[in-house]
């Protein structure tokens, strides 16, 4: 068995589970062990897109010890149009 993490945050709030799978686990596997799939219904399995300490990765991906994954929410804004939006009330 290996140790790793699995992350989620909204706006409002971040969790961080820690959890204990087997060696052979898959970042898929640790994110359902996670129990974060359930916790938070918004989180849609078909879109799943996760990451490794802020490196985006596939869900078939082995763990290793010591892993933070991570899963991101779909963006609702895109980051350069909302600073360039900012920058244009600044003026």
């Amino acid at each position: 068995m290996i140790e790793v993490e699995v992350a989620y945050a909204r706006p409002e709030q971040q969790v961080l589970v820690g959890l204990s799978v087997p060696e052979e686990s898959t970042v898929e596997a640790a994110i359902q062990a996670s129990g974060l799939l359930e916790r938070f219904p918004e989180i849609a399995r078909s879109e799943l897109k996760a990451g490794i300490f802020g490196a985006v990765c596939k869900l078939d991906q082995a763990v290793t010890e010591g892993d933070r994954i991570e899963i991101y929410r779909p963006l609702f804004h895109d980051p350069k149009e909302a600073r360039r939006q900012r920058a244009l009330k600044g003026l």
